[in-house]
């Protein structure tokens, strides 16, 4: 039976220690489920997330295998009017540096295939785009604002990130794509 001043006494250092490790499992358990419910944003420097698209001519691309030395993917939509403002400029870049190894690939959030494959073949696009209505893709990278753009490496790797339209002709752009081409 206890007696009165050990009922009163002090924790002993295995309490305090037990304490310690409860208060320490509770901040991994409240970070953990932080981790698991906040958005990611893909940033330079990051793995460009897991993704496997089929183009509107059949060809399949992923963030490592696309044919090129570098993949730029620009998120877009119809009803997004910097991103149609910058697709004349786009398309142009894509003619001049497709066949140096930048492989453009656009990916469309709009809800209706029929007005994007509609606006694809009225405004003369050539590179290779992707219908993805439920924005997926654009989700696992964090994109919300369109249009935005990625420059990804073969391993991977974003190198660059582009927020807002682009004039994808001006020398500033090209030669923050060009400088991660493989010289030689």
């Amino acid at each position: 039976m206890a007696t009165i001043a050990q009922a009163g006494a002090k924790p002993q250092s295995t309490d305090r220690l037990l304490l310690g490790l409860i208060a320490l499992c509770a901040l991994a358990v409240c970070y953990g489920v932080f981790d698991a419910v906040r958005e990611r944003v893909v940033q330079v420097g990051d793995r460009a997330p897991g993704f496997r698209l089929t183009t509107n001519r059949g060809a399949t691309v992923t963030q490592t295998s696309f044919g090129g030395e570098l993949l730029l993917v620009n998120f877009w939509a119809t009803w997004c009017p910097p991103c149609v403002e910058e697709m004349p400029s786009l398309e142009q870049f894509h003619r001049t540096w497709a066949p140096k190894g930048v492989v453009v690939l656009g990916v469309n959030v709009d809800q209706t295939e029929q007005v994007y494959q509609n606006f694809v073949r009225r405004s003369g696009i050539t590179f290779p785009n992707t219908f993805d209505p439920e924005a997926e893709v654009g989700a696992s990278f964090g994109t919300f604002r369109y249009p935005e753009t990625y420059l990804i490496n073969r391993e991977g790797r974003v190198l660059e990130k582009f927020v807002g339209a682009e004039v994808w002709t001006s020398p500033q752009t090209v030669e923050r794509i060009t400088r991660h081409l493989p010289k030689g």
